[in-house]
């Protein structure tokens, strides 16, 4: 049997339920969300950190139009089909879902994961979503950032070569 990262791409509708049997089997969920336009080694160390927190990760990708409002013009670089196929393809991750808002915290008061995760340049009271998962019993952790990696950086990086 072929496997494919395409299986753990979801709609928001479809993770609900799955959510619902992680907890049914008492599986902690992290939620995480992001762009992940360029995925890089900050990316995939962040992501390792966050699932290591509980029994499954979800991924909520902002939607290519979100990442333009937030980036720019720009961005994204890769499309958001793209980007949740490579997303999905990492070990650390059980479940990607797009969003078209500015931030998650729509999704987060539907999914209700039990831990919240963002990159330590994201103090805890400014996550989205942050409020409503303690006021759920969950919790809210903003990871320590892996200095030298952005893909602002890398975009610049690749730009500046001649």
């Amino acid at each position: 049997m072929h496997w494919s990262p395409e299986r753990k791409i979801h709609t928001q509708d479809a993770l609900l339920d799955i959510v619902s049997g992680w907890r049914r089997q008492g599986l902690r969920c992290v939620f995480t969300n992001g762009c992940f336009d360029i995925l890089h080694e900050g990316h995939v160390r962040y992501l390792s950190e966050a699932r290591g927190l509980g029994d499954r990760l979800v991924v909520g990708l902002n939607a290519d139009e979100s990442v333009r409002r937030l980036k720019g013009p720009s961005r994204p670089v890769n499309r958001e089909g793209s980007r949740a196929l490579v997303v999905a393809a990492l070990a650390a991750v059980d479940a990607v879902v797009l969003f078209g808002e500015d931030t998650p915290a729509g999704l987060i008061e539907k999914l209700s994961p039990d831990i919240l995760v963002k990159g330590g340049d994201w103090p805890a009271d400014q996550i989205a979503g942050a409020d409503w998962v303690l006021s759920h019993g969950g919790k809210v952790f903003s990871l320590q950032f892996h200095d030298g990696f952005s893909t602002t950086s890398l975009m610049q990086k690749i730009q500046s070569k001649p």
